[in-house]
């Protein structure tokens, strides 16, 4: 079993601003080294190295009747405002706002029972993106990560696909949405935190803020900055392991600062306009775009943040109807193009796609035509990754409230994910601030009907 010792715990905002706003990378502090702490468990699967993981991150969660698990059959306030469509799958239909995922679920996967009972955004945004329930909105404590992130494990434990690529990357930031707090490295430590692009790549003047220097500094002053800063942390390694830490953070930032392999792959303007096109011009499918670059260059586990999804109807939050039409659409091009995309570069076996939120909406439509949050049953999204395509998993009820067969764990989900690029969660532990190991799975496994 791999134990590693993290970092003493802390907010995520706790370290990296203030150091990095004085070199001008700030968002820098979430770069691990390629060749540091790249661990395999002893039983993980027989899965190549150049695997990789891209998430739609859709916070609020979006509700499984407009998306991937409509009723049409059910009553009007049950169904909500729109029909439904047949896939590539007979007897299979998605909402009539999917066309392009309809088009090749033949290539796609859907679960349709995953489930943890809670209607808590910020308790169900931890248990989708770390496998383990995170803290209650009310509590003192709402915003302090318990577990890493998917990706931060992936960063720690695998590294990047190529030297000198982040290893954990995401697409556009990763603000906005509801308590959207999660995707970070906990006990980790911050140089598993992902590289965070912080511009729109459907913007005109869309441009890596990430990888500039600011208008004052050359790289010689940036250079002999380092070396100042190398000295600092010989002296204060030895005592202090958060020392050891920022020394990661500096060193990645100038290897990514001076890195003519890290701007090819944001280059998405070398992209040929009718590529860009096909994914649509909106920040959901440049994204995706943006995506495909990243891992065609190396880098092992990209997020892309799709936000806002809290539709209750209430201002400002939006009608299920508007924001429906809103997000469903561009979400549902940038999926289904990027499928085909890969197919077609020979990266889809390689690739691992999983769309999902933190939960799903009430199935009963609210009085402000919206609906609430629903954790007893809900759909995720998964694609690729020399796994079972073609299938849907796990059968709601009627209208949509409770599962009848086949219920699925955020573990199971996670599980899944981490099976793809060759992690045994049940066989790797780390070690938290106070010494005490945590499995990176503990109940959770692969879901066999897409591995077997």
């Amino acid at each position: 079993m791999f134990k590693i010792s993290g970092a003493t715990p802390r907010n995520r905002q706790d370290v990296t601003r203030r150091s990095f706003l004085q070199a001008g990378v700030l968002g820098l502090g979430g770069l691990a080294l390629a060749d540091v702490l790249r661990l395999r468990s002893a039983r993980a699967a027989p899965v190549a190295r150049d695997t990789s993981v891209i998430l739609f991150w859709c916070s609020g969660g979006p509700g499984h009747m407009e998306t991937w698990d409509p009723k049409p059959d059910a009553p009007a306030e049950y169904r909500g405002p729109f029909g439904a469509i047949d896939t590539r799958l007979p007897g299979v239909q998605f909402s009539e706002l999917m066309p392009h995922q309809a088009r090749v679920l033949d290539k796609l996967a859907v679960l349709r029972t995953v489930n943890h009972g809670s209607g808590d955004h910020t308790k169900a945004n931890h248990w989708m993106l770390t496998g383990f329930e995170g803290p209650a909105f009310n509590s003192p404590d709402f915003q302090v990560q318990r577990r890493p992130a998917m990706g931060s494990a992936v960063a720690k434990l695998r590294g990047p696909n190529q030297p000198g690529m982040p290893p954990y990357a995401a697409i556009p930031h990763l603000r906005g949405g509801t308590d959207n707090f999660f995707h970070y490295a906990a006990y980790l430590g911050g140089g598993s935190n992902p590289f965070i692009c912080e511009s729109d790549p459907n913007a005109a003047e869309f441009r890596v803020k990430n990888l500039a220097l600011p208008g004052d500094m050359s790289f010689d002053r940036l250079e002999s900055r380092r070396e100042v800063l190398g000295l600092i942390e010989k002296v204060q390694r030895a005592g202090s392991s958060r020392a050891a830490d920022m020394g990661e953070h500096y060193q990645r930032a100038f290897e990514l600062l001076t890195s003519k392999r890290v701007a090819t792959a944001f280059d998405i303007g070398a992209e040929p306009a009718a590529v860009r096109d096909r994914f649509g011009r909106h920040t959901f499918g440049q994204s995706a775009l943006l995506a495909r670059r990243l891992v065609e260059a190396g880098v092992t586990f990209v997020t892309v943040n799709c936000v806002p999804w809290d539709h209750h109807g209430t201002p400002p939050q939006l009608k299920t109807e508007e924001g429906a039409r809103k997000l469903i659409p561009a979400l549902d091009c940038a999926i289904g193009t990027l499928v085909e995309d890969l197919i077609q570069r020979g990266l889809y076996e390689k690739t691992l796609i999983v769309a999902m939120g933190e939960f799903g909406r009430t199935p009963r439509m609210n009085k402000d035509a919206g609906r609430d949050h629903w954790g007893n049953t809900f759909s995720v999204l998964i694609g690729g990754g020399r796994m079972k395509m073609g299938q849907v998993i796990g059968r709601s009820s009627a209208k949509g409230e409770y599962i009848v067969d086949r219920p699925l764990s955020p573990q199971d989900v996670v599980a899944t994910v981490y099976h793809h690029l060759g992690i045994d969660g049940h066989s790797v532990s780390f070690l938290d601030g106070l010494r005490r190991p945590f499995h990176l799975i503990e109940n959770g496994h692969p879901i066999r009907e897409l591995i077997a």
